[in-house]
């Protein structure tokens, strides 16, 4: 199965952003929480690059949405 950084990504942040168990299961064990979500093992070093991609993501939609309060 091939593995899809950017993909893999946008699956796992709409989850965490639509569905707060997913959420707290990823927050508990990033992994396993993630490995749940795409049905293969992820490649070794690569949890560390997806949860850090995830987070910049999470992040970074909070951040667009607060700016968003400010334009009118």
């Amino acid at each position: 199965m091939s593995f899809n950084l950017k993909e893999t990504v946008e699956k796992i942040v709409d989850k965490a952003k639509n569905d707060s168990s997913f959420m707290d299961k990823l927050k508990a064990d990033p992994e396993k929480a993630i490995e749940s979500l795409v049905g293969f093992d992820i490649p070794s070093g690569s949890v560390s690059a997806i949860v850090s991609e995830v987070k910049a993501k999470l992040s970074l939609d909070k951040l667009s949405g607060v700016m968003g309060l400010f334009k009118k």
